[in-house]
């Protein structure tokens, strides 16, 4: 199967990604798996460029662009990998209009990414950027939003979690909208 092929298989539920793992069985993980396993955020939200974490994950091409935008299948299961992340990071997920907002009481593992130099910031913006090229801007959108407020409490602190940089890393990959 050609490299780019692989990711609409795996989205399909078709196939596994590089360590045997398919994509419901990663949704379905526990806090703890999706925060000390490395190599499958690459999976569920795929770029263009080559990780530097994961070189064994596929890329995103314009015509595995073109397919998940056309299909609400993908569509559908790239939504579901963003709630649980969402679930993952403390944040909730609103529908009907879709917005993001942070639960009461973000503490323990949720608000573990919530410290400098955390690797989840690399993750965050990698989703961001994700959502907005396979079509679920929306999403990305409200995530953006959500993500605004927590800097804007963040970026007085004396030792903010999200710094300058990273944000500017967000607004990028939340602007980033791929083929048209």
């Amino acid at each position: 199967m050609a490299t780019d092929s692989r990711l609409i298989a795996f989205y399909s539920g078709k196939e596994s990604d590089h360590c045997g793992r398919y994509l419901q069985d990663i949704q379905n993980w526990t806090n703890d798996r999706l925060e000390t396993i490395h190599d499958y955020i690459q999976w569920l939200f795929p770029l263009p460029e080559v990780s530097q974490f994961n070189a064994a994950a596929p890329l995103l091409t314009h015509e595995v662009i073109v397919e998940f935008r056309s299909r609400p299948d993908l569509q559908q299961n790239l939504r579901v990998s963003f709630l649980r992340m969402m679930e993952f990071y403390g944040l909730e997920v609103h529908v009907e209009p879709i917005t993001v907002t942070r639960l009461p009481g973000l503490t323990g593992n949720s608000a573990g990414w919530l410290s400098p130099g955390n690797h989840n910031h690399l993750r965050i913006t990698r989703i961001l950027r994700c959502l907005n090229l396979l079509g679920l801007k929306t999403e990305a959108r409200a995530f953006f939003e959500c993500l605004s407020k927590i800097w804007e409490d963040e970026r007085s602190k004396r030792a903010p979690a999200v710094s300058s940089k990273t944000f500017s890393y967000r607004r990028g990959a939340a602007s980033d909208t791929g083929i048209e």
